[in-house]
């Protein structure tokens, strides 16, 4: 059995217990969601392997009306109280359990980019790395570089996939959920 099946099987089976667990946290942060932007789901088209489009799952944290572009270019005072918090917790990517769950992401993986982050893609293509899953977090999100720099976040993910072994998988998981991984800075 190669890791690819490996890391897929644990994509699977920690999905798996996250539902199952998490559902009274998912109802919770939904119905909060629901008092707060009236539509606590938020669904975007990302760029998964090989460049394929599928639907990123996230908790909502900013207004429906926000336009739809790189976090790093939307102003911080965007995201509303109840949405910072759901992103300081990392509460806001529960939903993408089920992403991982039916195989359109793993739990370690380059994080997934919009198809309008052309430059990110570039970079990305040259090194290989849409050739694997995306996924909820890696190396990048632990030295916390976000896509404003497309050519470090390329090379940072291209040593993450080249590197990769089962306890770095569960390293960079651990890390995530213990603070370390962050998402995409938001605009000051």
């Amino acid at each position: 059995m190669n890791n690819c099946t490996f890391y897929r099987m644990f994509d699977i089976l920690l999905s798996a217990v996250g539902l199952l667990l998490g559902w009274p946290i998912f109802l919770l942060v939904y119905c909060i969601g629901l008092t707060d932007t009236g539509k606590p789901i938020f669904i975007q088209k990302r760029i998964g392997k090989n460049g394929r489009l599928f639907t990123l799952i996230k908790f909502r944290t900013m207004p429906i009306q926000t336009k739809s572009i790189a976090t790093h270019l939307v102003d911080a005072s965007s995201v509303s109280k109840i949405g910072a918090f759901l992103r300081k917790t990392k509460l806001d990517e529960l939903p993408q359990l089920i992403n991982v769950f039916l195989g359109d992401m793993s739990f370690v993986g380059p994080r997934p980019c919009l198809d309008s982050q052309q430059d990110v893609i570039e970079e990305r293509v040259k090194l290989g790395v849409l050739e694997v899953v995306p996924g909820i977090t890696g190396l990048s999100q632990i030295r916390h570089i976000d896509m404003s720099t497309p050519k470090l976040l390329a090379e940072t993910d291209a040593e993450m996939i080249n590197t990769l072994t089962v306890r770095k998988y569960f390293q960079y998981i651990i890390a995530t959920v213990s603070g370390a991984g962050r998402g995409d800075r938001l605009k000051d």
